[in-house]
């Protein structure tokens, strides 16, 4: 049969994403994957140089993503639909354009791990994701703040007739372009995906590219790549070189084999195929290729572990197949960042398709054996050279325009296009999609003039790049103006400029108020943030009406002030907040959460640890964060305790009589 793309309908149980959370993501990133600066003495110089590389302050101009629960009702998705002979591909423009299967006709079997549900989880950076298919992560390390955005999708021309499907964005955490284009030539076994990232600024820019794939996990799994050596990174945020199968004596190329959850980044040699593969215990599963500019090869394992296998639980529905993630990335390593000069570009090819090894080699003893019957085989079903030629036969269509359009992202590409007058062949961003978002900011770029936005509505998005802040600050110094130049200043790194800004008119203004009290929890002031998030919380209720903006705003401020309270051992005033948050609000799994801590602080541990007795969940529990365990064990240790001190004795003795249930056991990391 001949290529086709068509439209379709994937039907999922799915919780929503929930709306955008309306306060500014002010704080640090809490981001897992860190290395301390003193490790990258032994490492090699250019990649010593990336991990250093342009880290992220905030995600800042993008907003957070917690509004979602872990309610799901069946649900009607957009897709787009690849096909072939040989393949059938879904796509999901409407959720970071998530390749969410590939079905390998002739057999029928599912090269990707399908997940049966859309749960969102706190991995994002910027919140929501959810597991399965392949995620096309750009931005920063993580998971990318597009994973359940919308992206432009559109037909155009493929390389030797037929057509492919073109997705692009404009990414904001570091102002850039990107298009992914997937086509299947005829009578391929092979999806084709061209990416290619620009910098159209006059500046360098740093770049973080992981394509994420998650591949079915069991017993006799094993993911291959052409490698020796990995740098293996645990949740303990260590960074080390360790050997290729085997560490510590047992084979960590089976996912299953490890405990905890871990990342190891393969060394693949200079002048190697780019490869990696991840096959069963029949030999058979899926391959990924690529051209030689996508050098990084990397599996996520989430180990065979209580943590490891609750998250497993947790992403997807119980009794539910587990499965690793293979990927492939512009660096040795996900910590890292690679610089793009002004003006240039990256750009790749890559090919996913399916893989029949002899399962005697490919699980036997001997490593090299195992990875040369692979590469012989993928040799065999593409060539290295086509990949070559098929990347060169592809770039003359990365421009090509679009011929009819299948889905719609943002308008914030338009609004950049619109004030930095951009050529971009083959991504356009069509004043068209401009929206009600950057309806203020395209006035202040044609009138210099921020409009005011209704007193009942929390301040729109804020944009921060330096050419934005150089409008908001020949503006009219409104508090409107002045809280967008303060977050602007703010994500610069001139934090007193920016509390200056807020204090111009914090007064009448609660969101300022709201950013002045984290600039004071991110300096030390606790018993001033509080009195601050507590004001700004107070006046947010009164002014705020009963939208979904001004609630999701009162409900975010609300988790704020609680904590900051706590913080400043202030549980009464703490209580007083939640107290005046919605019912619906406070039965939500993080609120009940507040709630026990706030028992806990004022003295009623058998009332803390009858909420757990009860059970709840927190829908927006984030990767690697431990709070329910403390919380749990905090509890413990008072109820054993009673009015004494907590010393080693009591811990020990708490941690025996009070173990943490699985339902909570969420710890990524040994105790």
């Amino acid at each position: 049969m001949a290529t086709i793309i068509r439209r379709a309908v994937l039907s999922l149980p799915a919780a929503s994403p929930g709306p955008e959370n309306p306060l500014p993501a002010l704080r640090p990133l809490d981001e897992v994957h860190r290395v301390d600066s003193r490790q990258r003495a032994g490492f090699p110089a250019d990649m010593a140089r990336q991990l250093g590389h342009a880290p992220l302050r905030t995600v800042l101009p993008v907003r957070m993503r917690d509004g979602y629960t872990r309610k799901r009702v069946p649900t009607d998705l957009d897709a787009v639909v690849i096909e072939n002979d040989r393949l059938r591909v879904t796509v999901l423009p409407g959720l970071g354009g998530r390749v969410h299967s590939i079905e390998h006709k002739p057999t029928g079997r599912h090269l990707l791990y399908r997940n049966p549900v859309l749960q969102p989880a706190d991995f994002a950076l910027n919140g929501a994701w959810f597991s399965g298919g392949i995620e096309w992560n750009i931005g920063a390390t993580g998971h990318t703040t597009l994973s359940v955005a919308p992206l432009h999708a559109a037909r155009v021309p493929a390389p030797g007739g037929g057509e492919m499907l073109r997705l692009w964005e404009w990414e904001r955490l570091r102002d850039l372009p990107f298009q992914v284009d997937l086509w299947l030539p005829d009578g391929s076994d092979f999806l084709y995906v061209g990416v290619r990232i620009r910098n159209p600024h006059d500046r360098p820019a740093p770049v973080y590219w992981w394509s994420n794939i998650a591949v079915p996990e069991a017993a006799g799994t094993r993911v291959l790549a052409p490698a020796d050596e990995a740098w293996h990174f645990g949740y303990e945020r260590a960074l080390c070189r360790v050997s290729v199968p085997s560490r510590d004596g047992v084979d960590r190329t089976y996912p299953l084999n490890s405990e905890f959850p871990a990342d190891y980044f393969y060394e693949v040699p200079e002048g190697s195929r780019r490869w990696i593969a991840s096959l069963d215990g029949d030999g058979r599963g899926l391959v990924q290729t690529s051209t030689d500019l996508l050098r990084g090869r990397k599996l996520f394992l989430w180990g065979s572990g209580a943590g490891g296998r609750r998250w497993q639980r947790w992403l997807t529905e119980p009794a539910t197949g587990g499965y690793a993630e293979i990927q492939a990335g512009l660096a040795r390593t996900q910590l890292e960042h690679v610089r793009l000069e002004a003006g240039g570009e990256f750009a790749w090819l890559e090919a996913y398709g399916p893989l029949a090894a002899d399962p005697g080699r490919v699980h036997g003893t001997d490593w090299a054996a195992a990875r040369g019957e692979v590469e012989t085989r993928l040799e065999e079903a593409l060539p290295r050279a086509d990949v070559d030629a098929a990347y060169a036969a592809w770039r003359p269509y990365a421009d090509h325009e679009p011929k009819e359009r299948l889905a719609t992202g943002s308008g914030w590409g338009a609004l950049e296009v619109e004030r930095g007058g951009y050529g971009l062949p083959g991504t356009p961003f069509d004043p068209t999609t401009l929206g009600e978002e950057q309806a203020p900011w395209l006035e202040l770029l044609r009138t210099g003039t921020f409009p005011q936005a209704p007193g009942t509505r929390p301040p729109g998005p804020s944009l921060v790049s330096a050419q934005w802040r150089d409008h908001l600050e020949v503006a009219e110094p409104d508090p409107v103006v002045c809280y967008h130049l303060g977050v602007a200043q703010w994500h610069a790194g001139d934090r007193s400029q920016a509390v200056r800004s807020w204090e111009r008119v914090a007064a009448g203004h609660w969101p300022s108020l709201r950013c002045l009290a984290v600039a004071d929890q991110e300096s030390g002031h606790r018993e001033r943030a509080a009195d601050r998030f507590l004001d700004a919380f107070r006046q947010a209720g009164a002014a705020c009406g009963t939208g979904t903006e001004g609630a999701a705003a009162v409900a975010a401020l609300g988790r704020e002030a609680i904590t900051a309270l706590l913080a400043a051992d202030r549980a009464d005033d703490a209580a007083d907040v939640l107290a005046g948050l919605r019912p619906a609000v406070r039965e939500r799994g993080r609120f009940i959460l507040l709630r026990a801590r706030i028992l806990l602080a004022r003295g009623d541990a058998p009332a803390a640890r009858a909420l757990f007795d009860d059970g709840f969940e927190v829908a927006d529990l984030r990767e690697g964060d431990e709070t329910l365990g403390d919380t749990w064990y905090a509890i413990a240790e008072r109820l054993v305790a009673g009015d004494g001190p907590v010393t080693d004795a009591v811990r020990a003795t708490a941690r025996a009589r009070h173990p943490l249930p699985e339902r909570y056991e969420y710890r990524m990391r040994p105790s």
